[in-house]
């Protein structure tokens, strides 16, 4: 029984049927009917969203402050700096994306001491130095959201995003089935980016 050429949004057209033309990505091309079918839908799971989308609303406090409060393996952070500390990002567009998180609760970047802004960038430097090191990404992003018409998830407390990007990250399972599919454990990428911290700060001295 044929069926459509899987991962095409197409599987055939209607002048390869009219001109004779048979190959219908390796399969034999049915009678031409005036339209072609689109290939069968594919379902990815995601149960570990389940916990971020039951709990969203239900979250009280700041996070960034409480997260200082908990171990570093539990909270996912992978530096402590004076002003600022680095922090994995729960929900991560890629692997590597981490924050990097000011002490004090502040929701403008303009409220922010000029220590804590230095180290701010110095730490954005060091990240910038690891990601590259540790997944040979094609590209960076680096940037903050400043309140919550700009996109911030948590508009009261300033953070700065740096992420690894490649070409074509954003396929069609991110834009289209708003889903990421992420090879790497958080408890991985944490282990990882904390030991290549590390000795970046030891290499340093």
């Amino acid at each position: 029984m044929w069926r459509p050429h899987r991962g095409s949004v197409l599987a055939a057209t209607s002048n390869n049927n009219r001109n004779g033309n048979r190959n219908c990505g390796g399969q034999e091309c049915p009678p031409y009917t005036g339209f072609c079918y689109p290939a069968p839908m594919d379902y990815l799971w995601t149960p570990w969203r389940y916990a971020y989308v039951t709990g969203a609303d239900k979250a009280t406090g700041c996070i960034f402050c409480d997260a200082p409060k908990q171990t570093d393996e539990k909270a996912l952070i992978v530096h402590r700096g004076t002003h600022c500390y680095v922090i994995l990002n729960t929900f991560p567009y890629t692997n590597g994306h981490v924050m990097i998180v000011p002490y004090a609760h502040l929701d403008e970047l303009g409220k922010l001491s000029n220590e804590a802004a230095q180290e701010m960038m110095v730490l954005s430097q060091r990240m910038e130095g690891v990601l590259r090191s540790l997944y040979r990404p094609d590209g960076i992003n680096l940037g903050m959201n400043l309140g919550k018409a700009a996109g911030a998830g948590v508009a009261g407390h300033i953070h700065m995003h740096i992420l690894p990007r490649w070409i074509a990250d954003a396929n069609f399972v991110s834009v289209i089935g708003e889903t990421r599919v992420l090879p790497e454990a958080l408890e991985v990428t944490w282990e990882r980016v904390r030991e290549s911290l590390r000795r970046d700060f030891q290499t340093a001295r």
